[in-house]
């Protein structure tokens, strides 16, 4: 089975954070199910960090995590992918995002595919993406997937994601999130042209 673990540091219930964590879980669930060569079913399943507020800060004063915390850390060292949402405070990811990537061994998300995913009130904090969550993952050494999902308040209606751009950036997000689960695993060949032949090895060969 393919597991997929979305991570949402939402705090408010119900929360924008967890709308867009389900939907983006659900989207990958549909590109991995979508592509022939996959014979495993595939899931995701959401940690919610509020539920685990006191046991991160027991982790601070103790250094390490214990319960239902040292359960959420198995899971994410285990999936095949992590998808990462967190509202945005002060300009950056929140308090309790950070606290619980502190808590993981290091090298737990090393070459594992990483999506990227935040909320906020305005789109004015859209590039906490780039300025904030890139950096942290690059830390992390993740395989962090080229398009991050930004979603601000008016993206959001009814409980649900809307349509329109964010839709799309949210299939093409998981899209490429999918593809890089399925080649991690070797299942799908390598792209010739990601690591093309130089030219002049072609002209070597003629001789």
């Amino acid at each position: 089975m393919t597991s997929i673990v979305v991570i949402s540091a939402g705090i408010s219930v119900p929360s924008s954070t967890r709308i867009l964590a389900d939907s983006l879980g659900q989207a990958t669930v549909r590109a991995l199910s979508s592509v022939d060569v996959v014979e495993t079913s595939t899931s995701y399943d959401v940690i919610e960090l509020r539920d685990l507020a006191h046991l991160l800060t027991d982790n601070v004063l103790t250094g390490f995590p214990t319960g239902s915390l040292a359960d959420a850390v198995r899971r994410v060292a285990e999936a095949d992918a992590v998808i990462a949402v967190t509202p945005v405070y002060t300009g950056s990811y929140s308090g309790l995002f950070k606290m619980f990537f502190d808590v993981l061994e290091e090298g737990t998300l090393q070459g594992k595919p990483v999506l990227m995913a935040a909320t906020a009130g305005t789109a004015r904090h859209s590039l906490v993406l780039e300025f904030a969550m890139r950096p942290l993952f690059a830390h992390l050494r993740a395989d962090v997937v080229p398009t991050a999902v930004f979603a601000a308040s008016e993206d959001f209606g009814g409980g649900s994601v809307r349509g329109g751009s964010l839709a799309a950036r949210i299939d093409r997000a998981t899209g490429e999130l999918a593809d890089k689960v399925l080649r991690r695993g070797t299942t799908l060949p390598d792209d010739p042209f990601e690591n093309p032949t130089p030219f002049e090895d072609l002209l070597n060969d003629l001789h």
